[in-house]
């Protein structure tokens, strides 16, 4: 029992450690801070979009958007947020390069594209989308703090105005003149006390300078190592059942009942396999 006290303490301890070096780049903290939260979000899209007009009227941490597809790859968006005018907002932070690849930011438009309209509507009544990574490093190379990615038609060099959007968000961008390098600034920060907008500073301040506020952090983490872990026990199963499939002794429903899968995902792993 001693050793069992040691041991949630040791980890309490870690973790009250991990969260002081937390800042709003890590997406533990940042959903925290934007959830539900309207005047952060609302600060952080009228920065980012060069504008001092716009409303939130929605704002969602951790929203999961899941693929119909069996087997398909779901996402979980860090920030949803939807605006007055019906327009939808993705807002990612990466510290990794390779988290804000420019495929990922492709499959999360279309994700979000698929929720977008409801049977028989017009496709002409789909709402604009921004899909926005905000990246530790500055991912595109050039210097810039916002890369605007939108199509184009390539023989007259007219936009396309399908009404999606992608920006990157230059998080080592460094300019405290400027509204973006002002904002990249306080995303940087460990602390409350060196930020420049008091809409984000009060609620980094909270969640990691009060009792209430680290216990949530708590939480955050002990399900995220749960999540984890059983993801990792999903993926055992699924190369359980690869190998079966691959041998080809036993059905599909067999396979399923060996690897406690559903026959579902069995059967889309059985067709992904024969591939």
């Amino acid at each position: 029992m001693v050793d069992a006290e040691k041991q949630d303490d040791l980890k309490r301890k870690e973790t009250l450690e991990a969260i002081e070096k937390l800042c709003l780049l890590d997406d533990n903290l940042m959903t925290l801070v934007f959830d539900r939260n309207i005047e952060a979000t609302e600060l952080l899209l009228n920065v980012i979009l060069q504008r001092n007009d716009l409303k939130v009227l929605e704002v969602i941490g951790q929203r999961e958007y899941k693929n119909p597809m069996i087997g398909g790859r779901s996402i979980t968006i860090d920030i949803f947020a939807v605006d007055g005018d019906g327009k939808v907002y993705d807002v990612e932070v990466q510290r990794a390069s390779a988290g804000a690849d420019v495929h990922r930011a492709r499959f999360h438009s279309s994700m979000i594209d698929t929720k977008m309209l409801k049977a028989k509507q017009d496709f002409k009544e789909i709402h604009d989308s921004y899909v926005i990574f905000i990246t530790a490093s500055d991912v595109m190379g050039a210097g810039l703090p916002l890369y605007h990615i939108n199509r184009v038609i390539e023989e007259t060099g007219v936009c396309f105005n399908d009404g999606s959007h992608i920006i990157y968000v230059n998080g080592s961008y460094k300019n405290d003149n400027d509204p973006v390098g002002k904002l990249m600034h306080d995303f940087r920060c460990v602390g409350s006390v060196d930020m420049f907008y008091p809409e984000l500073a009060k609620q980094v301040k909270y969640f990691k300078e009060t009792e209430g506020g680290r216990e949530i952090m708590c939480q955050v983490f002990e399900d995220l190592a749960e999540k984890r872990a059983e993801e990792a026990r999903i993926e055992e199963k699924r190369a359980f059942a690869l190998r079966m499939i691959a041998r080809g002794k036993l059905t599909v429903e067999e396979i399923a009942e060996d690897a406690d899968l559903p026959i579902e995902m069995v059967r889309d792993l059985a067709g992904l396999q024969l591939a």
